[in-house]
């Protein structure tokens, strides 16, 4: 059972041949089960055994609060659609859990009230009181959105996805790059339609001691796929050259293009550096209001690479502003970053960082309502450490993080300079000094938490808290190897178990 569910393999497999020759070898005296003994009982067994175990580690701590993401999903292969629900949370002991709880299927159309039962219907299945939902990452559709502010709950959206919309409006406006973009495509297009010409084409390499290499092709829904096929191209630019003179291809690009070719490259790269951080597993939501700001700065910067890309560089820019222009104003953002100690209130202008401690005040009375202790003398040596010598230990090797250097020596002084009346506790962190970006923040909490009590709950709530629907994503990748052409009449209730499992 564990073979077929790891391996996305039909319930089927174990009557083939191949299976039952080895199975034999191994054992002769073993008699493998019907097909129908797998998906009716073993499946079940373990699809038990998982969740048992998931609701376990799910109330361990009552108390925290927890942050999901949620996604829909459509198969190819049959009319089966299916609604994931992942929840991560940090414990006590500022531990992050991540576990799937469900990828449901969904009967009928896709309406927000549908949504929104079958959201509460998960809810309720697990046990999750809706006091203990901090927030919900999902996509920019309108039914999500609705369904899920019917069920007053608090939601917030992908990052990845909105990110996606920006770099698509920027992409899509200048001729010069479109028309680069389509020649591309024509020439990649022509080797994937052809083993002759990649077998010329490696021919050719080997001539000019280059390792043989495919050309990417791209997804038109995936920008950075697109980027990858840029710089595929870029990188066999010259075995794509010889090529073109011992045979034909169906289109060429002029020495302007190739120009242009590089300086997409320069311009997207920060983009992409950043889609692949936001998609990490521990990326969270205190890492939005920085990443935008960094993003900003750099493309507001002129650059000798503009050449070519002005259009879009100033279209980018705009719609980055546009799409993220509420990520300021929104409380879970500011409480995340705030209390995250690599950013604190150094990416707030002047004006917003007084809403900021008053947001960060609210919530702490919110928490407790006993006065905050008095920080402890003694815990004064887990202080983080100096950002100029944890960014020297650290420094990140990128156009896009330098960033977040020039941003913590620019609020230095202004942050020496502020005062307001806040408590000893809440004042005592923001004096902190901020750990190198490339730190983990709940390592900071895990030692610093008895020297803010009053503030750890709230980094522990705050903190929890992804930045996209990244997990569902990937779940939804796994789903489609587990719904394929061999297993095109799966039942929703088995493709969960096999999820799941």
């Amino acid at each position: 059972m564990e073979f077929i569910a790891l391996d996305d393999q039909p319930f089927s497999e174990v009557e083939n041949l191949g299976v039952r020759n080895l199975i034999n070898y191994l054992s002769p005296k073993y008699v493998i089960p019907s097909r129908r003994y797998f998906s009716d009982v073993s499946l079940k067994e373990m699809f038990d055994n998982v969740s048992k175990h998931t609701r376990s580690i799910l109330h361990a701590n009552p108390n925290a609060a927890i942050s999901f993401t949620t996604d829909i999903w459509t198969s190819n292969v049959s009319l089966m659609s299916m609604l994931s629900l992942t929840a991560q949370w940090v414990d006590d002991d500022f531990q992050l859990h991540q576990v799937m709880l469900q990828c449901q299927e969904m009967v009928g159309s896709h309406t927000a009230a549908n949504l929104a039962f079958t959201f509460e219907k998960m809810l309720q299945h697990w046990g999750i009181d809706r006091s203990r939902v901090h927030v919900v990452l999902r996509d920019n559709a309108r039914n999500m959105v609705k369904a899920l502010n019917d069920i007053n709950l608090a939601s917030l959206p992908c990052m990845a996805h909105t990110l996606q919309l920006a770099v698509n409006e920027g992409l899509l406006s200048q001729r010069s790059i479109i028309d680069m973009v389509k020649t591309g495509r024509k020439i990649v297009g022509h080797f994937k339609h052809s083993p002759q010409a990649y077998s010329q084409f490696h021919d050719i390499q080997e001539q000019l001691g280059q390792p043989r290499k495919c050309l990417q092709q791209d997804v038109i829904t995936r920008w950075n796929s697109t980027f990858y096929m840029l710089e595929s191209l870029i990188e066999q630019r010259r075995a794509l050259g010889a090529f073109a003179t011992e045979h034909d291809l169906p289109a060429t690009l002029t020495m302007h293009q190739w120009g242009l070719i590089e300086n997409v490259l320069t311009l997207l790269a920060p983009f992409e550096e950043l889609t692949k951080e936001i998609s990490s597993s521990t990326a969270t939501a205190s890492d939005v209001i920085p990443a935008i700001t960094m993003l900003k700065r750099l493309l507001e910067k002129r650059a000798d690479t503009d050449f070519g890309v002005g259009t879009t560089k100033a279209t980018l820019l705009e719609a980055v502003q546009r799409r993220f222009s509420d990520v300021e104003k929104e409380p879970l953002y500011m409480l995340a970053t705030v209390l995250d100690l690599r950013y604190k209130n150094r990416y707030f202008s002047n004006e917003v960082k007084d809403q900021v401690k008053q947001e960060l005040q609210t919530a702490l009375q919110r928490e407790t309502s006993s006065p905050p202790e008095e920080p402890a003398a003694e815990a004064s040596m887990a202080r983080g450490p100096d950002p100029e010598e944890a960014s020297a230990a650290k420094k990140p090797c990128s156009l896009l993080f330098s960033v977040h250097d020039e941003i913590l020596k620019e609020k230095t002084e202004v942050e020496q300079q502020l005062a307001s009346p806040l408590s000893v506790q809440v004042q005592s962190y923001l004096s902190e000094a901020p750990i190198g970006r490339s730190e983990n923040a709940l390592t900071y909490w895990r030692i610093n938490k008895d020297k803010f009590p009053a503030l750890a709950p709230l980094a522990r709530a705050y903190l929890s808290a992804p930045c996209t629907s990244v997990d569902s994503d990937r779940l939804f990748s796994l789903a489609g190897h587990v719904a394929d052409e061999r297993r095109n009449r799966l039942s929703g209730d088995k493709a969960e178990m096999l999820l799941q499992a």
